[in-house]
């Protein structure tokens, strides 16, 4: 039996959830309804740099920092404001994106274009701190 490829995975995970574009994304921060999750792995973020104020949660640690009956759960994770998802290109953000309102998250979207996208629209990035 074959195995579902990950490009379809991705693409029903896309149905399913909310894409907000990065300007309505920005805005939603900025208004303070909303919270960016950064999902990518630790080399990316080095290599790569930050979204300021962007809160991370490396992609393996997921459901385990956000599931409060969890020995791993973050409490910063705890918050009434939309969950802003992105990795690098918004494929394993729509798959987490799902992940998440499969655990009952509600208020969840993920990020248009990724890191990549927002990078490129010339919103702001910092280096990570290297400690």
């Amino acid at each position: 039996m074959p195995i579902k490829p990950v490009s379809e995975m991705v693409a029903d995970a896309k149905r399913r959830i909310t894409t907000l574009s990065i300007s309505d994304a920005r805005a939603r921060v900025e208004a303070g309804e909303a919270v960016m999750i950064d999902i990518r792995d630790p080399r990316e973020l080095a290599r790569d740099g930050r979204v300021p104020g962007a809160i991370h949660v490396p992609r393996g640690m997921l459901e385990f920092w956000f599931d409060p009956a969890s020995p791993y759960h973050r409490p910063v994770l705890a918050t009434d404001k939309t969950l802003i998802l992105f990795c690098a290109a918004a494929a394993r953000s729509a798959l987490s994106t799902v992940t998440l309102m499969e655990m009952g998250f509600e208020k969840v979207a993920e990020l248009e274009g990724g890191f990549k996208g927002w990078r490129d629209s010339g919103a702001p990035v910092e280096p990570t701190d290297p400690s």
